[in-house]
């Protein structure tokens, strides 16, 4: 471990499980390198632990009803179970029925390792199996403080804390630790990494990130959580939409739709759903979902990050530029201000590269200018290369050259503080 350090690159601090010099964020926007901590794909065994009759018998501790509850699970007959683990079916069936008590440390961890159970629900343990209960407690908590450092403008350090993290419960799950808290924890985890990773990524890399909220999707799918499987529809449609897969976005967020329990998360979806269809240049399909979003908005249905006058009035202003109605957003810019403060920095930044398209074509250069060189600033200072990116498209498409050089420029520190992670 390297606590207390700080990252080669960048000079960030190091996560207390930081096992390299250089923190995940720079690791992971260093094209020079092979991404560090991909996932391991869990075996359908693996999966099947995380059903709710399995969870049930797992807690239960019992290899008796273990056994039986693998049987039905599987459709299997005592004798197919016992050709499985190599036993006589006489033997499972004394098992089953409590008549055997199987006390030793070998056979059980044989039973545990052959029907992909985490061997300590049948008192088997490993020497790091205290440290991993520590670290699941402790766990939730560290996701939670990492989705408010990135709402609090701080996505590299949440980045920087989520990435040990994930790499160690996705290291256990493959090892067959797959019990529901644990597959609850890796699913959050990996949808909090990929939207972090999505808000300091550059464009061109941000298709990690919609492979990591790919990846909380397919715990999600398997949960049973309908407010959970909302989210990371949700979270994995808009990462898909940054990274311009924008079919694939648009379905997701259609059935992010459909399953969210509650006004707020269908309000969100709706928001994502409007930015995706602006993007893909489908004005009914905008109006549609940007008229939805109004109406839950103006229910009072909750209030959230992408659920809120502020972030509505963003995405109604770029998609109806998207959609070839610049002259109407100009009009709604100018008529109807902002009458809220951004839910967070980031999108004060998104809102001020917006604003400075919507001037540009109403032809207020010098306005557009001050909006766009706003965003670049702040924009460096969070390390946002997205928004920096997005900056120099509407500076150059509108020939505002200096605004385009001066984004450049601010790319080029942000990727000279990655070159220490180059050279090491």
């Amino acid at each position: 471990m390297l606590a207390g350090s700080q990252c080669a690159a960048c000079g960030a601090e190091l996560s207390r499980f930081a096992t390299e010099p250089v923190c995940p964020t720079c690791h992971a926007s260093t094209p020079h390198r092979p991404q560090a901590g991909s996932a391991p794909t869990l075996a359908p065994a693996l999966w099947m632990w995380s059903s709710s009759e399995a969870s049930s018998a797992l807690r239960s501790r019992d290899l008796a009803t273990i056994l039986r509850a693998y049987r039905r699970l599987n459709r299997l007959s005592q004798e197919q179970l016992a050709a499985v683990l190599g036993y006589d079916k006489t033997y499972v069936s004394m098992i089953e029925t409590r008549r055997r008590t199987i006390s030793d440390v070998g056979t059980r961890r044989h039973i545990a390792h052959t029907l992909g159970l985490p061997t300590h629900v049948l008192g088997v343990t490993d020497s790091d199996d205290a440290d991993f209960a520590a670290m699941l407690q402790f766990g939730d908590s560290t996701i939670r403080l990492a989705e408010i450092a990135r709402q609090s403008g701080r996505a590299v350090d949440a980045v920087n804390e989520l990435w040990p993290l994930v790499a160690r419960l996705e290291a256990r799950a493959a090892e067959g630790h797959t019990e529901r808290d644990t597959l609850v924890l890796l699913g959050h985890g990996r949808a909090a990494l990929g939207v972090s990773l999505g808000t300091v990524l550059p464009e061109e890399r941000l298709t990690a990130a919609a492979r990591w909220t790919g990846k909380a999707l397919l715990v999600a799918e398997r949960l049973g959580d309908p407010a959970f499987l909302a989210h990371v529809l949700r979270m994995h449609g808009n990462e898909l939409r940054k990274a311009e897969h924008h079919r694939a976005a648009v379905a997701r967020l259609d059935r992010a739709i459909a399953v969210s329990p509650d006004r707020a998360g269908q309000g969100a979806a709706y928001a994502l759903l409007a930015r995706a269809a602006g993007e893909q240049g489908n004005p009914i399909q905008f109006d549609e979902a940007i008229g939805h979003y109004r109406d839950l908005l103006d229910s009072r249905h909750g209030r959230g990050m992408l659920f809120n006058p502020f972030t509505f009035r963003e995405i109604h202003l770029r998609g109806l530029v998207a959609t070839g109605r610049a002259a109407d957003a100009a009009r709604i810019m100018a008529t109807d201000l902002a009458d809220a403060s951004p839910v967070a920095p980031q999108w004060h930044i998104i809102e001020r590269v917006t604003a400075g398209q919507v001037l540009i074509a109403a032809g207020d250069r010098d306005a557009a200018e001050d909006a766009l060189n706003a965003a670049l600033v702040t924009a460096e200072s969070h390390r946002l290369p997205h928004q920096i990116q997005r900056t120099i498209r509407a500076a150059s498409g509108s020939g505002l050259i200096g605004v385009a050089e001066a984004g450049q420029s601010a790319l080029i520190r942000l990727n000279e503080r990655l070159s220490p992670a180059v050279e090491s």
